[in-house]
């Protein structure tokens, strides 16, 4: 897993031969205050999406076991928490809500879909004129093509301006086949605070 000192809830883990997990955060109007607001009231019944990140890797023992127990779990803030399976087509984001499934977008090899790309805005969204890091980390993907695209060539998706910024504390590319490999990262300036 990669994570921070002291941290016991897991970001991004790989349970190897079986799936990859990380979580991301999302921006909503709904956000997190009204989990943790529920939660010092007492309602004990959702959880932190970190925990929940760790639990999955503990306890699933397959990409749908993981799949399912994400899509169910009532949680504190909202999330995207992005799976990764070991065979052709298990992939997918799952957009969470505190309470519900807001989205979920899976590969699909028949459609051309091979890869996803994530940021902290809603699939079905436009993203801000102001972080708009989707279409050229698409550009990015796609000039690489299925065939070429590689540990090396991901991590300059992810560390390259505006993708990499200075809300970017690290870069992870991970497989069940080959494990996790995690960098620190820094963008230099000049750099987009988001």
């Amino acid at each position: 897993s990669a994570s921070f000192l002291g941290y016991v809830g897991l970001l991004t883990a790989v349970k190897p031969s079986q799936f990859t997990l990380t979580v991301n955060e999302r921006f909503n109007k709904e956000g997190g205050f009204i989990g943790i607001y529920r939660w010092i009231l007492g309602d004990r019944n959702a959880k932190w999406m970190g925990f929940l990140t760790r639990d999955v890797m503990e306890g699933a023992n397959s990409y749908s076991e993981a799949k399912d127990i994400l899509m169910k779990q009532e949680l504190l803030a909202p999330a995207y928490y992005i799976l990764g399976g070991n065979s052709t087509g298990e992939g997918v984001i799952i957009t969470r809500s505190l309470d519900e499934v807001k989205g979920v977008e899976g590969l699909n090899i028949t459609s051309n879909r091979w890869y996803l790309l994530q940021t902290n805005y809603d699939p079905w969204d436009e993203p801000p004129f102001f972080d708009d890091r989707r279409t050229p980390g698409n550009i990015c993907v796609k000039s690489w093509g299925q065939q070429n695209l590689g540990t090396k060539s991901l991590f300059n998706v992810l560390s390259t301006k505006p993708n990499l910024n200075k809300l970017t504390v690290y870069t992870t590319v991970m497989t069940v086949r080959d494990g996790i490999q995690s960098w620190l990262q820094n963008c230099k300036t000049p750099c987009t605070p988001w």
